[in-house]
């Protein structure tokens, strides 16, 4: 009783200081905080919705890297677990009450997305696609695209981009690429007009330049990837959707000086090699041991200026390596390039890892994630996103 009365106490005198003080203290929490205290009281709420505390948010939250794990427990919680830059701790998403209307119960969701406000979500048992808005609680079902109902198995992280935007618009666009007849098609559906477009992207006969020095012109999807070579479409990123150009980087061509995984990639077992691709960008992480394995290295590799070959970048330096070395299990990765940072998660049931790379400073950083307690649980979608905004 004395705790409640102290904390009720706490959070009347917070209030009564002044509002300019107040919001220079929420700006130093992150978004998913803010909301929640959004809910607490009139007085929060009223300080949480001025425009300039908004605004003032959004710039730092726009900056910020979040990396989200839908994990399941028996039963399904139907809670997404966030990780920030900009925090030291994972945060708890329940998104069951935003589902309610769309999902019935015990039905197998499976997470494969995400984009400032934007999270897909695709529903195993009716192989439809949910897009959740988390800030204004929106829901809807996607319409089946041209391909008709999808699984969860149909669909490839490496092969499907969610932009959001413009900054202020409630409207966001979702690419996709497969091979339709042997011909890769791109997919794309908007929300605003809520339709579907495909096209069939075209061969890059002209060998036209296909690395903008503006990164954010282009979107890279891939296609297939093979062991000594991988099929990947680029379109560009923002206005109308153009044709998309086919590129088919392979090994072997200039600036592959330095790389030393790609000799085993091609011509070894391959058992013990991850291959995760983003953004035009592919890592090859290797590992040794029976049962649970060990990390032993990890390679960045790029496309060439006109998307012929894979050029090698850098790896983990060995000091590095050291640190992260630790066992693991079955492990899976996702990779995305923004603002000239490249940006790898890797995920296992024992624990995660996520390594960033600035491509001007020529600079690895291990962010250390806290446990996010994945033992006794099914991963069921994880990926990288920018910042969550208030509008």
């Amino acid at each position: 009783m004395n705790n409640h009365r102290n904390s009720t106490t706490s959070a009347i005198g917070f209030c009564l200081l002044p509002s300019e003080l107040i919001q220079n203290i929420l700006l130093y929490l992150v978004l998913p905080e803010i909301i929640r205290l959004k809910l607490v009281s009139k007085s929060f709420s009223h300080i949480i919705s001025d425009q300039d505390f908004i605004r003032a948010c959004n710039i730092r939250s726009r900056s910020s890297t979040w990396l989200f794990v839908y994990k399941k427990r028996w039963p399904r919680d139907l809670t997404l677990h966030g990780f920030t830059d900009q925090s030291q701790r994972w945060f708890q998403i329940p998104i069951a009450n935003s589902l309610r209307p769309i999902i019935s119960p015990g039905e197998d969701l499976y997470f494969l997305t995400a984009s400032g406000n934007f999270f897909l979500f695709v529903s195993n048992t009716k192989k439809v696609v949910i897009f959740v808005n988390l800030v204004t609680q929106t829901v809807k079902k996607i319409p089946p695209s041209p391909l008709g109902p999808r699984g969860t198995s149909s669909w490839r992280r490496s092969g499907m981009k969610l932009v959001a935007g413009p900054p202020g618009l409630d409207h966001f666009r979702f690419l996709f690429v497969e091979l339709v007849e042997n011909r890769p098609i791109l997919f794309v559906y908007d929300s605003e007009s809520q339709k579907w477009e495909s096209m069939e992207a075209k061969e890059n006969v002209a060998n036209l330049a296909c690395l903008s020095e503006r990164e954010s012109e282009n979107i890279y999807l891939s296609v297939i990837n093979g062991r000594s070579e991988s099929v990947l479409i680029v379109v560009k990123s923002h206005g109308d959707v153009t044709t998309p150009l086919i590129l088919r980087p392979r090994f072997g061509g200039a600036g592959n000086d330095g790389g030393q995984l790609t000799g085993r990639f091609s011509w070894g077992n391959v058992i013990d090699r991850l291959h995760v691709y983003g953004d035009g960008h592919m890592m090859i992480v290797t590992s040794d041991g029976v049962g649970k394995m060990m990390l032993t290295g990890i390679e960045l590799w790029g496309l060439s200026l006109n998307g012929r070959h894979w050029q090698y970048i850098s790896k983990v330096p060995s000091k590095l390596m050291e640190q992260i070395k630790k066992p693991h299990g079955v492990m899976v990765g996702c990779l995305e390039k923004r603002d000239g940072i490249v940006r790898a998660a890797l995920m296992s049931n024992f624990e995660g890892l996520w390594l960033t790379y600035d491509i001007q400073t020529r600079h690895w950083i291990w962010v250390t994630l806290p446990d996010c307690k994945m033992k006794g649980s099914n991963m069921a979608g994880f990926a990288f996103s920018p910042g969550i905004t208030l509008s």
